[in-house]
């Protein structure tokens, strides 16, 4: 039995050379694969791979997969317009000066626009190439952390999925074996309700009344509806016990569940097996929530 939950976390972290980098993956239940990655420049080219990666990986789930990147400062080359600062020095040392204003001094004259260039170290393409190829390979370790951390909870879930089916097994052969549904108890309820009616002396025709009672009974009759929900019971253990993802054929199953549980429940004139089918309904409505959590 290898379920596998669509909710889990992972995170993983790596480096090369000056780049920094740290995957954050969260998936809950959905109806599909709907993976959201964020990539920042300048790892934004790997975003396609990603995507291939994330889908050789996972089946189902809504994935919100978040990379963050940090660079090391490199040191920058500083450059003093070393030509312009001596004219201005020289200019300034021409003017006539009053006692009551400061000389320019030389920190001054620096922070003027155009004295001092500060030039950013070249990104190198081939430093970046190499740091985006290994962050995913970090990528598929969170994968392999998120698949194996679903797989757990998965397990966990199979136990509770087990116990669901178990009980709809048992509860469907409750109402086969109740004595409301067998041939004398509906001939009896019948009789009763024929006797009802006749019991003013109102002139009913005898052949209409057997007509009608024939398909009342035939109404009440749930074995094809106990039959599909035994059959539905083997078919969920099969499921169970299978390695593929099942989820969706789990969900379809339990929609299956429910429309047998509800015509018994229509069906049922008897109030042992009306409230068989009531609790039907609710073990498979539970049973359904959680087959919407597996992959």
């Amino acid at each position: 039995m290898t379920i596998k939950s669509m909710t889990g976390f992972s995170r993983a972290a790596g480096q090369s050379g000056p780049w920094r980098w740290v995957w954050e993956i969260k998936s809950v239940n959905s109806k599909g694969l709907d993976a959201r990655l964020r990539i920042p420049p300048p790892f934004d080219s790997i975003e396609i791979e990603a995507r291939a990666r994330v889908a050789r990986k996972l089946s189902r789930g809504a994935c919100q997969i978040g990379l963050t990147v940090q660079r090391e400062s490199a040191p920058a080359d500083i450059r003093v317009n070393e030509p312009a600062l001596q004219a201005l020095i020289a200019a300034v040392a021409r003017l006539p000066t009053p006692d009551s204003i400061r000389p320019a001094s030389l920190d001054g004259l620096l922070t003027l626009r155009g004295m001092v260039e500060i030039i950013e170290a070249p990104e190198d393409e081939a430093g970046v190439a190499a740091a985006a190829s290994a962050a995913l390979v970090d990528l598929d370790r969170a994968l392999d952390e998120l698949v194996s951390m679903r797989a757990s909870e998965g397990a966990a879930l199979a136990t509770v999925m087990a116990a669901r089916v178990e009980r709809i097994a048992a509860l469907t052969q409750a109402a086969d074996d109740n004595p409301g549904r067998r041939p004398e108890a509906v001939k009896a309820r019948l009789a009763g309700a024929i006797a009802a009616l006749t019991s003013d002396g109102a002139g009913l025709d005898p052949a209409r009344l057997h007509q009608e009672a024939l398909m009342l009974a035939a109404k009440a009759d749930i074995r094809e509806e106990l039959d599909r929900l035994h059959a539905h019971v083997a078919a969920a253990r099969a499921l169970l016990a299978s390695a593929e993802p099942i989820g969706r054929k789990l969900d379809f199953l339990a929609q299956e569940f429910g429309r047998e549980a509800n015509t018994l429940c229509a069906k049922s004139n008897d109030p042992a097996l009306s409230n068989i089918g009531m609790e039907l309904r609710v073990e498979i409505e539970q049973f359904r929530e959680q087959a919407q959590n597996i992959e």
